[in-house]
């Protein structure tokens, strides 16, 4: 990698401003990862936290089962319940709506089931920290939901429905502020792990049964919110690609007099593709690093004021593809170097 390094010395505010380039969109790439999985979780993580490997959702009207619209009836309840290779099934309600707490009120996600995460009794919920902090409420507090007032027996994780946070609560407790918020008390989804069929006995039941990773498509705000980010994500991704292909493209053009004298000398073309793209693998790497350290300084400071997600999935994986399409990109330069004529160095053109 002579040539490179020599380039990369004597060339040095080029190679600074196309490494620039790469830092800022690796930071907003980072940076958009981090806030996409922040916001993922702000609207799913209640969702993925229920017990079971299937959820199962009831459709309306011949229309895809949402969380929004799905009710699931006694029957439908006792027909999974007594389904082949079924060990468990629990009814989960779902319901929106505003709480009052002893600071403050504010919307929350009630979930209303006979699990270890609900209160013992009818009149207590159980707070997420969400819920605990938007309410200004602790355990031994008074919170009032529906007008119904119930007292904090916990305050548990940060789970999160839709962006609301999570209060927990008898599956009876939940039915009744369902029917008082004009809904007819049967669960939403239920909650069935086993080794059934699930696709048979789904269709036994008119129901649906997805793995609840899979199930989040259920969730309208999550394909319309991640959807969008994912697109920006994909669009700076091949912005990158270009910016960087561009780049090298020129810069080797620039050079194919240099390449055609290496040649001349006798300098293998294997020799000079590894020299040419090792050089583009350095300023990726300096400039990627560069941009990832900034997203996990800027991420540090936005914890708790912006739901931001700082993981090596938001950080190193963005980071590693980055530098994938990069070279990819400076890839496209090679045709210059393959097809360099050596006599071009010794005025054969001239």
């Amino acid at each position: 990698m002579y040539v490179a390094w020599r380039d990369l010395r004597f060339a040095r505010g080029r190679f600074a401003l196309i490494g620039a380039v790469v830092a800022l969109i690796t930071l907003l790439v980072g940076f958009l990862s981090g806030l996409t999985g922040g916001l993922a979780a702000q609207n799913v993580s209640a969702v993925l936290a229920l017990p079971g490997d299937t959820l199962v959702l009831q459709p309306v009207g011949g229309a895809t089962a949402t969380f929004a619209d799905s009710r699931i009836d006694d029957a439908t309840v006792a027909a999974w319940r007594s389904a082949d290779g079924v060990r468990a099934v629990t009814p989960v309600g779902i319901a929106q709506t505003r709480a009052e707490g002893p600071g403050s009120g504010g919307g929350v996600a009630l979930f209303g089931a006979d699990t270890a995460s609900a209160p013992p009794r009818d009149d207590e919920v159980t707070l997420s920290a969400g819920a605990a902090t938007a309410l200004g409420a602790a355990a031994g507090d008074d919170v009032t939901i529906a007008g119904s007032r119930y007292r904090v027996a916990g305050v548990g994780g940060d789970a999160w429905y839709s962006h609301t946070p999570v209060v927990s609560m008898t599956a009876s407790a939940w039915a009744g502020i369902d029917r008082r918020l004009g809904g007819a008390g049967l669960p939403t989804v239920l909650a069935v792990s086993g080794d059934a069929d699930w696709s048979a006995v789904a269709t036994e039941t008119g129901t649906t049964a997805s793995t609840p990773l899979s199930s989040l498509t259920a969730l309208p705000t999550f394909r319309s919110e991640i959807g969008s980010l994912a697109l920006m994500i994909a669009m700076l991704f091949a912005v990158s690609a270009l910016v960087v292909g561009a780049f090298f493209t020129v810069w080797t053009m620039q050079r194919a007099g240099d390449v055609a004298v290496l040649k001349a000398l006798g300098a293998s073309t294997p020799a000079l593709l590894r020299d040419a793209l090792g050089q583009a693998l350095v300023v990726l790497a300096a400039g990627v690093g560069v941009g990832i350290a900034l997203t996990a300084g800027l991420g540090a400071l936005a914890d708790g004021a912006l739901p931001f997600v700082l993981s090596p999935l938001t950080t190193l994986a963005p980071a590693l593809v980055m530098i994938a399409l990069g070279v990819l990109g400076a890839a496209v330069s090679l045709r210059i170097v393959t097809a360099s004529d050596p006599l071009t160095a010794l005025g054969s053109t001239r």
